[in-house]
């Protein structure tokens, strides 16, 4: 009788059993049309991505992988992953770039080269603008295209002009002074005798080079995101019977700022400076009184903003070695200086994917990438009220581990936990009232922005570099996540362009997040923690050599949160 039970029995206990989860081998020396085994496995990691089925492996070979892993599928459950991980002791490289040969010399250190807009398929990273919310750029056009000799990327330049400059020759804007946002201005009025003039808006200007309005907390609107050498320009200035002070009501988070004040253009006399102290805060207000030579009747007046720090020395890292691209209906022309070598005899890449690690739709859940080398993407801009693409990212999704590896030369972020994309990205016009929308819209979504199905990220051991918005950034994604034991390092430290979302570490959200253990140096910003860091802890973090602003910064935030056991030492 037992012998027939178990007859019964054990067919039908194997069909319930779970299949064993498979292990895909990746090797350059593979082919997609082979089955993936040891023996004979598959050349490209995307076509191991997917067969790949939860709870199972894929393991790739020493080499370098040229290809963005657009994963389509991801685990059932913490318990039944799809992990992706480099073979024990290889050095595995997936990178978005390609090598470039056939240069062609045009002058003394300057080469080109053409390629078919087909070699680009449908992105185009020399067609594609950097922008969105809360972007500046600086006066000029900068796109998420690079260029890179033996590892290290060139700089894009402005024109075309300044990569033919003469050998030796460089545009002033290389060697420029740099610095944080100055201050927020909010009114300014003339003192003059026998009263003092009315109130004149900052947002009231007639022209202006640099600045933003952003809402002021005493009223109407300020004036903010100044920079060194931004200037606004105000018409029928009512100085009275004569004026010798200015009354200036402004806020500064940073180390503040120099307000020269002149007649008619930025060029123009001289009548004072007003220097502006840190108030600690961007809409903490205080008046500054500067003495100005007495001037009379209806004028134009010009306020400049200088900077009054000097950057530490060798502070900014740039290369000087320049790149410009144009993109005809047809071809990309790049020219590219290399001074005292011939680009053909060295390793030359140039970003062509936008990514290297990504899904192309959000709610693919626990994925493990561990173990390997992945640098050159494309990025675009990743403010929170926008798509949030990284070198690597998690869109919208939960449960993920990203570990071990070493990642670098992302154009804007390198690590994203953040948002969904929808038609309203970068719409926000740059204020609080948008995000409050794109808050309500996550929680209206498909995939709701909830604690079951959204966070719980663990991105751990990682070494992050060379990306110029963010090491890692996470608009509503990166809550109930732990960010631990990473050194994040030389993040914005070329400031080509600058923003509101640029640091080491740049959430927000971070609801019962977790930031231990992490080395960041060498940083715009260390860690910087935006809207609702409620349940947050900082804890034994080194941060240190970050400059021009802080190691944390808090910002929108009631709590509450924790802070204890950190060495910040910039």
């Amino acid at each position: 009788m037992k012998s027939v039970l178990a007859s019964i029995l054990l067919p039908t206990l194997l069909l319930l059993a779970p299949a064993p989860a498979a292990e895909w081998l990746v090797s350059v020396r593979g082919s997609d049309t082979n089955p993936g085994t040891r023996r004979a496995p598959l050349r490209t990691i995307q076509r191991a991505a997917d067969l790949a089925q939860p709870g199972d492996v894929i393991t790739v070979q020493e080499g370098v992988y040229r290809e963005r892993v657009n994963p389509p599928r991801g685990g059932a459950s913490d318990r039944k992953r799809i992990t992706y991980q480099a073979a024990r002791g290889a050095t595995v490289e997936i990178k978005g770039s390609e090598v470039i040969r056939g240069w062609e010399r045009v002058q003394e250190g300057v080469w080109k080269v053409t390629l078919p807009n087909s070699f680009f398929g449908h992105f185009n990273p020399y067609r594609d603008l950097i922008r969105g919310d809360w972007f500046s750029p600086r006066g000029r056009e900068h796109h998420t295209g690079a260029v890179y000799l033996n590892g290290e990327w060139l700089t894009e330049a402005a024109r075309l002009e300044e990569v033919l400059m003469p050998p030796g020759s460089k545009p002033p804007w290389l060697n420029g002074v740099d610095d944080d946002y100055l201050l927020n201005l909010a009114w300014f009025r003339p003192v003059a005798t026998p009263a003092e003039g009315a109130r004149i808006p900052a947002a009231a200007f007639a022209a202006q080079q640099g600045v933003q309005t952003a809402p002021c907390s005493e009223g109407g609107e300020c004036i903010g995101w100044i920079e060194h050498g931004d200037w606004v320009r105000y018409e029928n200035v009512n100085f009275g019977t004569g004026a010798s002070q200015l009354e200036i009501r402004a806020a500064s988070a940073s180390a503040g700022g120099i307000i020269e004040i002149r007649l008619d253009t930025p060029e123009g006399e001289l009548l004072g400076a007003c220097p502006v102290k840190s108030t600690r805060d961007w809409q903490t207000w205080a008046s500054f009184q500067a003495p100005i030579k007495p001037v009379a009747g209806t004028r134009t007046v010009c306020l400049v903003f200088k900077s009054q720090k000097t950057p530490p020395p060798a502070d900014r890292k740039i290369n000087p070695q320049l790149w410009y691209a144009r993109v005809d209906d047809t071809n990309t022309t790049i020219w590219a200086q290399f001074e005292r070598v011939n680009p053909n005899e060295q390793l030359v890449e140039i970003n062509v994917r936008q990514t290297v690690f990504y899904p192309d739709q959000p709610g693919r859940n626990f994925i493990t990438v561990r173990g390997f080398i992945m640098r050159h993407a494309a990025t675009p801009w990743a403010p929170p009220t926008a798509e949030q693409i990284g070198l690597i990212g998690t869109h919208w999704s939960k449960g993920w581990i990203i570990e071990n590896n070493i990642i670098s030369h992302s154009v804007c972020s390198g690590i994203a936990l953040g948002k969904h994309g929808d038609q309203w990205d970068n719409t926000s016009a740059d204020t609080a009232e948008g995000y409050v929308k794109t808050i309500e819209r996550a929680h209206a979504y498909r995939i709701p922005w909830t604690r079951d199905n959204i966070g719980h990220h663990l991105v751990r051991n990682n070494t992050i570099s060379h990306c110029e918005q963010a090491g890692i950034v996470g608009s509503l994604g990166a809550a109930f996540s732990t960010v631990t034991g990473n050194v994040i390092h030389d993040i914005q430290v070329r400031r080509l362009f600058r923003g509101a979302e640029m640091a080491g570490i740049k959430f927000h959200a971070a609801i019962d997040a977790t930031i231990q253990g992490n080395h960041i140096y060498r940083t715009c910003r260390g860690i910087w923690l935006d809207w609702m860091a409620q349940g947050t802890r900082v804890t034994q973090n080194l941060l240190h050599d970050n400059w021009p602003s802080e190691d944390l910064f808090m910002e929108v935030n009631h709590g509450p949160y924790l802070v204890d056991n950190n060495l910040f030492l910039s």
